[in-house]
């Protein structure tokens, strides 16, 4: 039996409708809201909660995820209070709608201290978080930038899913245990793909809540940015998914996008294989320095938007950073500053 035969969908196909809940396990609902991107859907979760709920990531800050939550107020959450928001990380579709839900609930707002702080960067368009910096950093990275209008170059494109981040917050950190009805959440924090991403696990359940860390068909984006321009985010990505070694094999796994799964061991496995042949593909194809730019159809092998072509360039980036920082590939800069890559 290969490595994919062994994720399995105990819901087979089915995702909940909008508006609509799938209980998933006891205390336990399934939600979807829509995105305006070729990736869809985001999936959120809500946990019974005495005689209330918690919330577990909010959905993109547009109109149509506020009035589906309006939805939601009427129907799946039956006039019951909400006494938790929780956010896993800072990414307009997990953050966008918490400043909407915190005000319209008065619940109070958990989040990591390096995600909470994040938010507040990109929404502020400070500390490195704005878009110039991250095209300043592609550009050095190979990136002909010039084709792109000013006005997008400086327009703050997380607004657009995130019109407000809450003023306060409780802080979350790795190892906590979060007290929900009468079951503990445990927070195990990880990396690579955001700076300090919560997930949770609830031992009593066997229910691990992945945020976009552990996904059962796609793999996470985790790039290099602006705001980090030396960072090597894949050696924290693989390191950190060591954190669920200790976690039994039939874990239900409820991932941020695609459908809820168990295997989540295989498909650990699977993510370290994926990187590891990618890793491979990069570094035969430095035989010659090539930018980050350059080494995008090594990665990819699709047409890229210029949406997605950001995504691609941070991985590029991180890739490449990866091979530099164990001594497989050198670095060096020309005289206007880009950044070439050859194998040592």
């Amino acid at each position: 039996m290969g490595l994919h035969d062994e994720v399995s969908h105990p819901f087979g196909d089915h995702v909940p409708a909008p508006g609509e809940a799938t209980r998933v396990a006891e205390g336990v609902w399934w939600i979807r809201m829509p995105l305006p991107f070729a990736l869809d859907h985001i999936n959120l979760w809500l946990l019974e909660d005495g005689d209330g709920w918690t919330i577990v990531d909010t959905g993109y800050g547009n109109d149509a995820t506020r009035a589906l939550w309006e939805r939601h107020f009427a129907t799946t959450l039956g006039g019951r209070p909400v006494k938790k928001v929780v956010v896993t990380h800072y990414h307009p579709d997990h953050v966008g709608c918490a400043a909407f839900l915190v005000e319209r609930t008065g619940a109070p707002f958990h989040m990591t201290a390096a995600e909470y702080l994040s938010a507040h960067a990109a929404h502020d368009d400070a500390a490195g978080f704005d878009r110039e910096a991250t095209l300043d950093l592609f550009a050095r990275n190979g990136l002909d930038t010039s084709s792109i209008a000013q006005g997008a170059r400086k327009a703050n494109g997380y607004l657009r899913g995130v019109p407000a981040v809450p003023r306060s917050y409780r802080r979350m950190m790795h190892g906590e245990r979060l007290a929900i009805g009468a079951r503990e959440w445990r927070v195990i924090t990880v990396f690579g793909h955001a700076p300090e991403q919560a997930t949770l696990w609830c031992e009593s359940l066997g229910v691990l809540i992945s945020g976009d860390q552990v996904l059962p068909r796609i793999t996470s984006n985790v790039g290099v940015w602006g705001s980090q321009p030396d960072s090597d985010p894949l050696a924290l990505f693989l390191d950190s998914l060591g954190r669920y070694a200790e976690l039994p094999g039939d874990a239900l796994v409820l991932p941020s996008h695609d459908r809820v799964f168990r295997g989540l061991h295989p498909r650990i496995a699977q993510l370290h294989e994926h990187h590891a042949h990618r890793l491979e593909r990069l570094l035969e194809g430095c035989e010659r320095p090539i930018t980050a730019y350059e080494a995008i159809p090594l990665l990819f092998k699709r047409a890229l938007d210029e949406h997605q072509m950001r995504f691609a360039m941070g991985e590029a980036i991180a890739h490449l950073h990866w091979l530099e920082k164990r001594g497989k590939l050198v670095r060096s800069d020309d005289a206007r500053g880009v950044r070439r890559f050859a194998r040592a």
